[in-house]
């Protein structure tokens, strides 16, 4: 039995809680909460329409019921193709984060023996999804804490320099 599934609308509010501890990890990164409400109508219309180009997979935390102790999202960016990737789909995990109060948990009544062991499982479920959708490459920022996982999974480091403008 997996415990892990694809979020749905009901969990908005628990996907933003997560995505802003994972936020609140990030060197630099904004702890400010009022973005929550204007982002929930669009997480919301994402997670209904079960949109093809977004995935949210979750485990749900072992001592609160209602609560999420693990997300993990992804998008799909269409490209035009390249070598390696000539349909040009790309994928981006831009989300993974596990509850503070959830990690390390585990029990085989569980079904899993940590978060780890689930963030892993939504991982393994948004891979298998990207493949679903031709994606021919996936891309994400690691953190060194996480960096283990990725590479457990066959993600390397790009040698190219990226850049950011916030508009």
């Amino acid at each position: 039995m997996s415990l892990v599934r694809r979020a749905t609308t009901g969990y908005a509010e628990e996907v933003l809680r997560l995505r802003q501890v994972m936020i609140d990890t990030l060197p630099g990164g904004d702890s400010s909460t009022h973005w929550h409400a204007d982002s929930l109508p669009a997480l919301r219309l994402k997670s209904a329409d079960a949109d093809v180009d977004f995935a949210a997979f979750v485990v749900d935390h072992p001592d609160r019921p209602g609560a999420l102790a693990a997300l993990v999202v992804g998008t799909v960016d269409h490209r035009i193709g390249k070598a390696g990737n000539p349909g040009g789909p790309a994928g981006y995990v831009f989300s993974v984060a596990t509850d503070p109060g959830a990690r390390r948990w585990g029990s085989p009544a569980r079904g899993c023996s940590s978060v780890g062991e689930g963030t892993r499982a939504c991982m393994d479920e948004l891979l298998a999804w990207f493949r679903d959708q031709g994606v021919g490459q996936v891309m994400l920022t690691a953190s060194a804490e996480a960096e283990p996982l990725y590479a457990s999974l066959g993600f390397v480091h790009k040698p190219d320099p990226t850049m950011i403008l916030k508009l």
